[in-house]
């Protein structure tokens, strides 16, 4: 018998899009998968319907958003209208919408058992930082919540904070399913001396990464620094390499691919993230190199982030900070030992596999086949 045809649907480039390929091989074991988004063929699906480039999904008509003529807004972007056309005449099993975005085109296609949503943020409050986003785009999104997402058959999304708020606005139960980072099988490598800390990650301002180099550069404890940064922001990025170069305890490294990044991290000691709680989606934030940090078997220490803390005083692989100051990772590092560090090695190597995301994959996995399972829907 033929496998059930699944369609995935990403706004983003999917063959280089972490969280999307987890759910892409993942669900190539069950179905027969083809999707839609930005860039390549992602390997092992049977279709890709590939967006221009040309046509970003975050622009919408700015004059419909103003107005809050928002179905128009939806629906006359170009990414949306593009896919709208490729998709005639399709029919699916089963579809995942993935963001906000794509919940809207996915509900208005074919598919016999429905949609699943994976919210991959607080997609309401995503900006909430920026004024003219609070004032123009949180509406159009707060509509596609409404008008979209609580239509969906089933939902996840990548921690139980967010999920939490989108139940108490929206009347939605998400599953979670974290950004865990794929099991490897690494150990714990003994503490350097001096310890050898590092943070992996974009070059943007407000990750924060300043704050960790004039902690390193303050600290008694005797430490580097290592930075493996993507050029998300490049004259951020020359500020940082300019401080790097006039630093002995700091080096500027230039980033690595994704499938060798365990294996870089795991020659360090402590993965450090500092992440300010500048909006909703920082406040709560779960994020991948926090779960990069373990698979690599590294201490970790973070500032007081909700999530990140619960799981790290779970396992205890690490330490909280008191704030997001220098002042209070000065603090910690300034009494940071090798025995407290090979303890957190350790307690990061007993973690990884109930942490990976061969774990957290499966939650979509038994949602999709939820859906499958479940009569044929009558209606779009």
């Amino acid at each position: 018998m033929s496998r059930p045809r699944l369609l995935i649907i990403s706004f983003s480039t999917i063959s280089s899009d972490a969280r999307l390929l987890k759910q892409v091989h993942r669900m190539c074991a069950d179905f027969e998968v083809h999707t839609l988004g930005y860039g390549d063929t992602p390997d092992g699906v049977a279709g890709h319907f590939r967006v221009p480039d040309a046509f970003p999904i975050w622009r919408y008509d700015r004059a419909s958003l103003i107005l809050r003529r928002f179905r128009k807004a939806y629906w006359s972007n170009h990414a949306i209208a593009f896919a709208e056309n490729a998709l005639q005449g399709t029919r699916w099993d089963a579809i995942i919408a993935n963001d906000v975005d794509a919940v809207g085109l996915a509900l208005a296609q074919e598919s016999v058992h429905g949609v699943h949503a994976d919210l991959h943020e607080y997609a309401p409050r995503q900006k909430e930082d920026v004024l003219k986003w609070r004032l123009f785009v949180a509406p159009f999104i707060r509509w596609m919540c409404r008008r979209f997402v609580v239509k969906a058959s089933s939902t996840t999304t990548v921690g139980q904070g967010i999920a939490d708020e989108y139940a108490r606005v929206y009347g939605m139960r998400p599953g979670v399913v974290t950004n865990a980072a794929p099991y490897s099988s690494l150990g714990a490598t003994p503490v350097d001396d001096p310890i050898r800390l590092v943070h992996s990650g974009a070059a943007l301002r407000d990750r924060n990464i300043l704050a960790i180099v004039d902690a390193v550069e303050a600290t008694d404890a005797d430490v580097d620094l290592a930075l493996y940064l993507t050029p998300n922001d490049p004259a951020f990025l020359a500020e940082v390499r300019a401080r790097a170069d006039n630093s002995p305890r700091i080096t500027l490294h230039d980033p690595v691919p994704y499938a060798q990044l365990s294996a870089t991290l795991n020659s360090y000691d402590v993965g450090i993230h500092l992440l300010p709680p500048v909006n909703f989606n920082n406040t709560w934030a779960l994020p991948n190199k926090f779960f990069d940090y373990v698979q690599a078997r590294l201490g970790v220490v973070i500032g007081p982030s909700p999530e990140m803390a619960r799981v790290l005083g779970e396992r205890g692989f690490g330490a909280v900070t008191d704030g997001f100051d220098v002042s209070d990772l000065t603090r910690l590092l300034d009494d940071l030992t090798a025995e407290k560090v090979a303890a957190w090695k350790h307690a990061a190597n007993d973690a990884a596999a109930d942490l990976s995301g061969e774990t957290q994959v499966e939650i979509w996995a038994q949602a999709l086949q939820t859906l499958i399972h479940a009569p044929a829907r009558t209606e779009k």
